[in-house]
Formats: structure tokens, sequence, C-alpha cells
């Protein structure tokens, strides 16, 4: 893979816990890297890394060591203010917890971002990002007034409102039912295959990884396999 064509990666990424008795390995000398306009699915068991790993090149925690980069800006060298504009500009999160704000109605939450960083909406990509993700009919709900799986969807419009390089997915059907997360998961795929978008997703769910283009296992800290996915979500 060309270094062009990668959304992310990272090079000997370690990343150390505690000390002495406490310490622990949590990355291993990790290189890897992230296609542009693929979803990649990190799998293994728990402590195996995978959500730290996801941390560490999403610029949310700090690498021990090694290196990682967002297209062709490298997070090791940024100071917090720097990460925390690339993050907003650059990087969408969809998380297990919706993490949407109470007050704000569907429509609010999604364009919240770009609220934040000062930008206009969009309102061509915003309407082909609502009709993918099913919620025109629901954009002037609260959180409270929307299904998990409603709420999980404006989550996820609301990572790719601002056209992000990648969109990060830790464990996004963890609190959905089977038919919410094939719902999410679809929309996912379409995302990648209809609108170009890179997803790297976290999970230990072997449903979800069928949606992926690519498989990564890690275990100990460190891959232990990679493999193309038979993409049963398509």
């Amino acid at each position: 893979m060309t270094i062009s064509n990668a959304a992310v990666r990272a090079a000997s990424l370690t990343k150390v816990y505690g000390e002495g008795d406490a310490r622990v390995v949590a990355l291993d000398g990790v290189d890897v890297s992230f296609r542009r306009g693929e979803l990649t699915a990190i799998m293994g068991p728990s402590g195996s890394g995978k959500s730290t790993l996801m941390h560490c090149v999403a610029g949310l925690d700090r690498a021990t060591s090694g290196q990682a980069w967002v297209g062709d800006v490298e997070l090791t060298g940024l100071a917090d203010d720097a990460l925390t504009m690339l993050r907003r500009d650059r990087i969408g999160f969809v998380f297990q917890a919706f993490n949407l704000l109470p007050t704000l109605n569907a429509w609010e939450n999604i364009t919240l971002p770009l609220d934040l960083a000062g930008k206009r909406v969009d309102r061509a990509f915003a309407d082909v990002v609502i009709d993918a993700v099913g919620l025109r009919d629901r954009l002037g709900h609260r959180p409270s007034q929307l299904s998990g799986g409603q709420q999980q969807r404006v989550a996820c419009a609301r990572a790719l409102i601002s056209k992000p390089d990648v969109v990060f997915a830790d464990e996004p059907t963890g609190a959905l039912d089977s038919h919410s997360s094939a719902e999410l998961l679809g929309f996912l795929r379409r995302s990648v295959v209809e609108l170009g978008q890179t997803v790297v997703m976290v999970t230990h769910d072997p449903t979800a990884a069928s949606y992926a283009d690519r498989v990564v296992h890690l275990a100990d800290g460190r891959i232990v396999s990679e493999q193309l996915a038979t993409v049963g979500g398509a």
C-alpha cells in the first residue's frame, strides 16, 4: 500500500500503562495502515488492545512511543490544541454510548460539529446523509424521543456531516438490538460504497465484522493476522 492511499497509519506504535509490577503493555510495536474508502474492522479478545489502538491513531490518547498519522499529519508531534482541531476537522467518531446532547434535537446534534467549528452546513450533502440514515421525519425530535437505533443513526450522521478523512466507530452496535445493529452496519457500509467514506470499526462481533472490507486481529497488543473480508452486509 502506498502512503498516499492510507487514510490512517501507525508505525511501531506502543502504549504502556503503569510501572513496575503494575506495568501493562497495551500496544506492542504495532504497524498498521487503514486504506481510504474502505471499512476496516479491528477485532480481538477483551484486553487485546483494539480500543487502545483506535484511541491512539484517532488522537484521543497519546502513544508511549512510535508514530501515528492521519493523512500526512503526524499526531505524535502535535500540541494539544492542534490535536483538538485535527479531531474536530478531520475525524468523525461513533461510540457505543450515543453521546448526544439531550437538549438538542436530531438536526442540531447532527450539525453540532459544524457549529462548533464555525462552518456552514452543506445542505446538499446533509440531505444525502440524512436520507442515507433514514431520519428525515425525526429531525425535530430530541434524543429522549428516539429509539436506541435512531439515536445511533443520529450519531453516525453527526460523524459524517463534516466530511471527515476517517470515521472511527468503537463497538457502535454494542447497545443495539439485532435489527438496529443490522440497520446501522448497513448504513456504515453504504457510507463507504456510496460516499467514499473511510471507516475503522472496533468490534468483538463477527457479524459486524462481516460488513468490513478487511479485518485486523489483535492479541496481547500485537497484530496477529489480517484478512480481506467477504462483505456480508453489501
